[in-house]
């Protein structure tokens, strides 16, 4: 067997929150080509969920969920707790 390390590579993210949602997607999802992202919000803000049409199809995106967008431009949602294992914050940027 051989072991592979994940080469270091910079992503867009954004986290699915109530008060994130309240303030507007960033630009490269509310400007992405062919809008693969869809984020609803219902009971007046009470329960929000969204729609991320990924390579591997329609997948849904839950509260504190994050939005990525990969390299190669393609976008998928990602569990908080993985999230965190697997990014951290680029202090380049």
């Amino acid at each position: 067997m051989t072991k592979y390390i994940k080469k270091p590579v910079q992503v867009d993210a954004w986290q699915f929150t109530k008060e994130n949602y309240r303030k507007g997607a960033p630009n490269f999802i509310t400007h992405a080509i062919n809008k693969p992202v869809t984020l609803y919000s219902q009971y007046s803000g009470e329960k929000i969920f969204g729609e991320i049409q990924t390579l591997e199809g329609l997948m849904k995106v839950s509260e504190d969920d994050y939005i990525i967008r990969g390299i190669e431009g393609e976008f998928y949602p990602c569990k908080p707790n993985i999230f965190k294992k697997s990014y951290e914050k680029d202090p380049w940027a």
